[in-house]
């Protein structure tokens, strides 16, 4: 005879959510409901939170075995914390955020292929995809809405509730980095180098930006952000001073910032309109917007004056709690018998 846990256990589906981050990889383990026994507090009840090493990308040297191990590391720690007669139950499905994953292409299919070995999960059992994606699906859950995310990069994605979703920018900071922390911190010093020649007279922003660099020269700055060391998050240390400057008045840093908002607010605009979301719900996120205040606050300027029928809320779940919600769809499409799409409420 099945004890309690056992019999609990055949009634629900065990799923997994990755946040898999250069730094660390998150993995919650949750109960789906029963069928015919909703969980109170949203489609699905954490068990338990493990934590595992960093990824990289795919293509990087070392990139298959990190991701892999990550994956397992991080999914044994979860099971330890669960009850020992569940710590061996398999899982119904599994949902993967990871950096670099671009939908269809083949890094995405390796992703798939590498992540069915490390998690001993049938392929169709499973997703990988973009951080982004499990980012929007934590915030919205599986309600129409849309996520701005503006760190060293920055994206916005966004979904109607009916299945169809839209991404505008992220396409990389060569290409693509306006309303980033990295386009802060270049435009920033883009300007101060036109002070030092004499293009344009001077003002704070250039003096405060060589002593963040350490430099005593414009030809010590460029030695330095030619190196390739320094790429795109060596020009996003910068946009704490320039985020300071702003708010001290200097009027090259505030036209930076504006820039900057502008094109976040555009971002959200491209996406409402493709999704044809006349008052969606905008959340953002992201360390530029979390801790550059002048950013911030122009961002909501802006986005009022370009999308006035829009709402700023907060995101209700985050990026693991999003890959918990593919997991629990990717389980209801393979029994076919869908449940409530009730949110989740962390």
């Amino acid at each position: 005879m099945p004890s309690p846990a056992e019999a609990l256990a055949g009634e629900r589906r065990l799923l997994a959510g990755f946040d898999a981050g250069q730094t660390h990889t998150r993995c919650l383990l949750a109960w789906a409901a029963g069928l015919n026994e909703p969980v109170p507090e949203g489609p699905f009840r954490v068990l338990a939170e493990g934590e595992g090493p960093g990824v990289s990308h795919l293509a990087a040297a070392g990139g298959p075995m990190r991701f892999q191990s990550a994956l397992a590391t991080s999914l044994a720690a979860a099971r330890q914390q669960l009850p020992s007669a569940w710590q061996h139950l398999p899982l119904a499905a599994a949902a993967i955020g990871a950096s670099g994953i671009e939908a269809g292409s083949p890094v995405q299919e390796q992703g798939q292929a590498l992540a069915a070995a490390a998690l001993a999960l049938p392929p169709e059992r499973l997703l990988v995809t973009g951080d982004e994606r499990t980012a929007l699906r934590g915030a919205c859950a599986r309600g129409a809405g849309i996520l701005v995310i503006s760190g060293t990069g920055c994206i916005a994605l966004g979904q109607d509730g009916s299945g169809r979703e839209h991404r505008c920018g992220g396409w990389g900071w060569l290409l693509d980095g306006a309303g980033s922390a990295m386009d802060l911190g270049r435009d920033g010093l883009a300007l101060a180098v036109q002070m030092a020649d004499g293009r344009l007279v001077e003002t704070e922003l250039r003096g405060q930006l060589w002593h963040a660099l350490g430099a005593h020269s414009v030809q010590e700055v460029k030695a330095q952000v030619v190196a390739p060391e320094f790429g795109p998050a060596g020009f996003a240390r910068l946009a704490p001073v320039v985020n300071q400057l702003a708010a001290a008045g200097d009027p090259h840093a505030r036209a930076v910032i504006g820039a900057s908002a502008t094109a976040l607010a555009g971002l959200v605009v491209g996406v409402a309109r493709a999704l044809e979301l006349a008052a969606p719900r905008v959340c953002g996120v992201g360390g530029a917007l979390g801790h550059l205040d002048q950013l911030r606050l122009g961002f909501g300027a802006c986005l009022a004056r370009a999308l006035p029928a829009a709402t700023v809320v907060e995101p209700r779940g985050d990026a693991c709690w999003g890959a918990l919600e593919l997991a629990d769809q990717l389980a209801q499409d393979l029994t076919d018998q869908p449940r409530s799409a009730a949110g989740v409420t962390p």
